[in-house]
Parts: C-alpha cells; sequence; structure tokens
C-alpha cells in the first residue's frame, strides 16, 4: 500500500466491478445502481464554520476525482451537508432528517464534540457509519463507540506532543486558550493532565467564546498570566484574533496551535508575529515533492482553485479513507459489510499508517509540529 494512488485503485475497481447490479429489493438506503448518499452534519457559518468548509472542499476534491472516473463500481458519491451551527440539538435533526429524508447510506466528516456525542443514540440506532470526524473530542468517539471511525489521531496525543516539545525546549509555563464548549473544556484537561505528568500545572486555562466576543479579555489574560507558551485549541479567526489582543496587553508569550488552528488565516491576522507560532498537524505535510498522494492533492486543487493547506489536505486524507473503505466492500453495498470491512482496515496514505483494526476506533496516531510564516506558509 506504500504511496499508493487511492483514486486510480477506485476507478480501477469501478471499472472492474461496474457490470452487475445488486437487486432493487436487497439495496440499502442511500444505495442505488447508480449512486452513493453521504451525509454530513457541522457548522457552516459564522467563524467557526470558515474552516469546516475549507476540510469539506478538501474531501469535495477526492470524491469529485472518483466522480469522474466513473465512481467506485459505477456508482457516483454524492454527499449531502447540513448546517447545525455546533447546537447539539440541531445537529441531532439534522441526523435525522439525512436518515429519513435524504436517504444516506453512511455519514462522513462530521463535526464537532457535543454535537457528535448528541448524535450518538441516533448513530448507533441506525446502523450507518460515520467516517472521518472534525474537531471531534476524545470523549464524544467513545460516545459514538463501534458507529464511527475517525481518522485524525486523538487530542490527548496531540496535548502530550506539545508539551513533550516545549518541556523539551526548556519551557515549563504554560498557559492554555480554548474554546469555551465542551470539547474545548475536555482538551483543556488534556492539556492539564499532559502537564501533570511531568508536575506541572497550567500557568493560565482561558476559556474563549466561539462568537469572539471575548477575545480581548482572553488576550488580557494570557498576557497577565506570563506564561512562556500558550496552547490554542481555538478554530478559525479566534486563534489570531487572541493572539493580537495579548500582544496589546503587554503579553510576548510563544504560541502553539492543535490542529484545528489554521496556521494561514492567522498569518493573515497577526502578519510579521506568525513567527511565534507553531502548530502541530494531524496530516503529514501536503507540499511533499516525493509523496505522490500529496503530489495529487496538488495538483487537484489548482484544478479546482481550492485553498491548498493542511485543513483541505485533512479533508482530502479521510475522503481517500471512505472511499477506500467503500471500495474494499465491494458492489453488494450494506452498512454491515462497510462497518466489517473499516474494522479489518489497515492501509498508508501519504506516509500516514491508519489501522481501525485495535479497539480504538481512531485510526491514525501521526503528530507532526510545524512552524508558521508571516506568509502563511509552514516549515517543517
Amino acid at each position: 500500500m506504500h504511496r499508493r494512488n487511492f483514486i486510480a485503485a477506485s476507478a480501477a475497481a469501478a471499472a472492474g466491478l461496474g457490470h452487475f447490479s445488486v437487486p432493487a429489493q436487497a439495496a440499502e438506503n442511500g444505495v442505488t445502481d447508480g449512486e452513493i448518499v453521504l451525509g454530513h452534519t457541522g457548522i457552516l457559518s459564522g467563524p467557526l464554520g470558515v474552516p469546516v468548509k475549507v476540510v469539506m472542499a478538501g474531501a469535495g476534491l477526492a470524491f469529485d476525482a472518483v466522480n469522474a472516473q466513473g465512481g467506485l463500481s459505477g456508482r457516483k458519491i454524492r454527499l449531502v451537508s447540513l448546517d447545525d451551527e455546533l447546537k447539539p440539538e440541531k445537529a441531532v435533526a439534522n441526523y435525522e432528517k439525512l436518515l429519513a429524508e435524504h436517504r444516506v447510506f453512511a455519514f462522513f466528516g462530521c463535526v464537532g464534540s457535543a454535537t457528535t456525542a448528541a448524535g450518538a443514540k441516533v448513530l448507533n440506532q441506525s446502523g450507518a457509519p460515520t467516517v472521518g470526524g472534525y474537531a471531534v473530542s476524545d470523549s464524544a468517539r467513545e460516545k459514538v463507540g463501534g458507529a464511527g471511525y475517525f481518522v485524525r489521531a486523538t487530542f490527548a496525543r496531540e496535548a502530550q506532543a506539545l508539551v513533550q516539545h516545549l518541556t523539551t525546549i526548556g519551557v515549563s509555563r504554560i498557559a492554555v486558550a480554548y474554546l469555551d464548549n465542551p470539547g474545548g473544556a475536555e482538551v483543556a484537561k488534556l492539556v492539564e493532565a499532559a502537564l501533570a505528568t511531568l508536575k506541572l500545572t497550567p500557568e493560565a486555562a482561558v476559556a474563549v467564546k466561539g462568537d469572539g466576543t471575548t477575545n480581548e479579555a482572553a488576550g488580557k489574560a494570557l498576557a497577565d498570566s506570563k506564561a512562556q507558551a500558550v496552547i490554542m485549541y481555538l478554530g478559525g479567526g479566534i486563534g489570531g484574533e487572541v493572539m493580537k489582543a495579548a500582544w496589546a496587553a503587554g503579553g510576548r508569550q510563544m504560541y502553539y496551535g492543535m490542529s484545528i488552528v489554521p496556521g494561514d488565516v492567522t498569518a493573515k491576522l497577526v502578519g510579521d508575529k506568525t513567527s511565534g507560532l507553531a502548530i502541530s498537524q494531524i496530516v503529514p505535510y501536503p507540499w511533499s515533492e516525493v509523496d505522490a498522494t500529496a503530489r495529487e492533492f496538488r495538483q487537484l486543487t489548482e484544478r479546482a482553485k481550492v485553498d491548498m493547506g493542511y485543513l483541505a489536505y485533512e479533508g482530502y486524507v479521510n475522503a481517500l479513507v471512505m472511499l477506500e473503505g467503500l471500495r474494499r466492500t465491494g458492489r453488494e453495498l450494506t452498512r454491515a459489510k462497510l462497518h466489517a470491512t473499516l474494522k479489518a482496515m489497515k492501509l498508508r496514505i501519504g506516509g500516514m499508517e491508519i489501522d481501525f483494526t485495535g479497539t480504538s476506533n481512531t485510526g491514525s496516531r501521526f503528530i507532526e509540529m510545524v512552524r508558521v510564516t508571516k506568509e502563511g506558509k509552514f516549515i517543517r
């Protein structure tokens, strides 16, 4: 599987299996002779919706490429996406609507911790797998149990990697800034736990509202903490605004973002001061010249005019995992068979090992630290 071109493999499977069809009475919801319907619920509006749209645009590159080559076994992928505004009750309604009205076969790329946890009952009762969730906390992953297959490394692993890196370079006074929601609160506790293993405690733990109304107060609290470094779990442009507010209040900390922090967006907001930002990335370097998956991704972004970067690449990688699961399951698609395929699946994408065969429903442990330049570029 090393450096395998998954899109080409999917197209080859389509060509080889496209001649026989499932009898209509045997077809599962969301599966017809001509298409496979996937559902997505996530925040698509406001500041936190911006990165989600980029992730989903990256996924769309992989789905569109397979569709352009005839689909999987003659079936094209269709994704139905609904905005839940990161509200749990709306997410549950979206899951139900996608199942009942849109009759989706499986879910892909669903967003958020509280929203995913709230949808656990619906997911488990439906039997529909959900693959490649974005910004989903470790506890929410556990709640969806056997229904979910998460590609990105856990936030516990990210927190451990960041704390280990900082303490290795001699930084011990560390603060954390996190989104003021259940997922953010959980990440703050994971950072605290990672520090506790080294007999350290956070200099400050600052909750930041997703609508941006507390950015200034959060920045001042971080500046006043006198921490040497701040670990951020802040999506969209919120991290950049908090950094600006901290500097305005006299803070001079280094900033380390978890993978939901968009480095390019942050660079546009903070300019020359971006050189103080590093981010833990959970997918490989998308600008690699030697990796075939990264090269193909870049070619697709150029053709489709999709923003090139880690967020889009995460969506692309997640979509390749979804496609490979469907391809391996074959023409006679059922939810039970897709579950069986995913639970037995090991694969390698762009140097990233993904393995769902163990007890965890998280497939990857990949973490890489990169620095962000003032131009919004990434340096390994």
